[in-house]
């Protein structure tokens, strides 16, 4: 049951500007920040040319806008709102953050991080990690990042079979909603399909979560039947041939722990005569995780240079791991994301939700400081 208005802590939130390369989602559209101004809280936005909502309707709703990367000097007290990485940088966190930080599962840097709170005595409530009791998060973009990564996947499985000679995918297009999307690669999978003579047989690995549903959704609204794994068909543990059999891998997993490989450039190349792999989209997109399950690949891709071609030849094998997926499609992205996130960001700070993730802040930070001590 959500907290009665009136007995809310009043905080100041900073919506700041995105500093990723071709980010353009926001975590809150100006109605929710309405909503958040109604209860009492104060918004400022900074200045954006990126942001899929321009700063005017901000400013209609009633928040105040200020400039570009001005975070850094709000009141100590601000809450600092974003959710991409922060600019790189070795100076002190004083603020508390809301935002995806991508460092409570070790990934690279983590500890740096980290510590960059801990010398200013700031604080990180990651928005990966704001769970309900039961471990259920309570926003994600899994189910859009699931769509996007399907859709980009059959849009790099459509370059390989009409324009061969070409390795590299060119720059993705951003989309004004989820149909728009649909109806660019229709057409795109009709002409590929007769080409090649054959329709690309699809397999999504998480297909029974957020991310996974999304994923088999826009495979059927193109017309493809995809074949979906989740935790009964792998939990005998990797390497699955059946992997190489399909055309498109589309993994959608939420690793949270050490699991056998799905597949590993080894096993392709003892068993390549059965391949027909071509395309492997890692929406869950963690190759910097010791535990990553797909280690045939070592670096994110962009919407710029969106493939990695890892096998070449006339048999190519090309991989797509994009952390910012539901960019693609900005707004619904940000509408579906901010509609569960709002009720909580009323309540920051008062509820289990962000008791739970700030244990979890200063368990990982303590962790990062012991280890950062024994590295001196």
């Amino acid at each position: 049951m959500a907290t009665q208005t009136s007995n809310i802590q009043k905080l100041h939130f900073w919506l700041r500007d995105e500093v990723k390369p071709g980010e353009k989602r926001t975590p809150i559209l100006p109605e929710h920040a309405a909503r958040l101004m109604a209860a009492g809280h104060l918004v400022s936005v900074e200045k954006s040319k990126t942001r899929c909502v321009s700063d005017e309707e901000y400013s209609k709703v009633g928040c105040s806008i200020v400039p570009t990367g001005s975070w850094t000097e709000a009141p100590k007290e601000t809450v600092i709102l974003g959710l991409k990485e922060l600019p790189e940088a070795d100076t002190p966190l004083h603020h508390r953050h809301v935002y995806f930080a991508h460092c409570f599962k070790e990934q690279d840097g983590w500890r740096q991080l980290l510590n960059r709170f801990v010398q200013g005595n700031g604080s990180l409530w990651d928005l990966e990690f704001l769970n309900e009791a039961n471990g259920r998060r309570v926003a994600a973009f899994g189910r859009c990042a699931g769509f996007i990564g399907m859709a980009v996947g059959v849009i790099n499985w459509c370059h390989q079979i009409l324009h061969p000679e070409q390795e590299k995918l060119p720059t993705l297009r951003y989309h004004n909603n989820f149909k728009d999307l649909v109806d660019y690669v229709k057409p795109i999978l009709q002409e590929a399909i007769a080409k090649a003579n054959k329709t690309p047989e699809v397999l999504v690995i998480g297909a029974l979560g957020r991310c996974g549903s999304g994923a088999t959704s826009f495979a059927e609204q193109v017309g493809l039947n995809p074949i979906k794994w989740d935790m009964a068909e792998t939990a005998v543990g990797g390497p699955f041939k059946k992997i190489l059999e399909v055309d498109i891998l589309v993994n959608c997993i939420y690793l949270m722990g050490n699991i056998p490989p799905f597949i590993s450039m080894d096993f392709i190349q003892q068993n390549e005569s059965e391949r027909n792999l071509s395309v492997l989209v890692d929406v869950s997109c963690d190759p910097n995780n010791p535990a990553n399950p797909l280690p045939v690949y070592n670096k994110v891709t962009t919407f710029f240079d969106p493939n990695l071609r890892v096998l070449k030849g006339a048999k190519p094998l090309d991989v797509i791991a994009i952390d910012h997926l539901p960019s693609l499609v900005p707004f619904e992205s940000s509408q579906e994301f901010a509609d569960a996130l709002i009720s909580h960001l009323v309540e920051c700070g008062q509820t289990d939700v962000w008791t739970r993730a700030s244990q979890l802040f200063a368990t990982k930070s303590l962790q990062a400081a012991k280890d950062l001590a024994k590295m001196k």
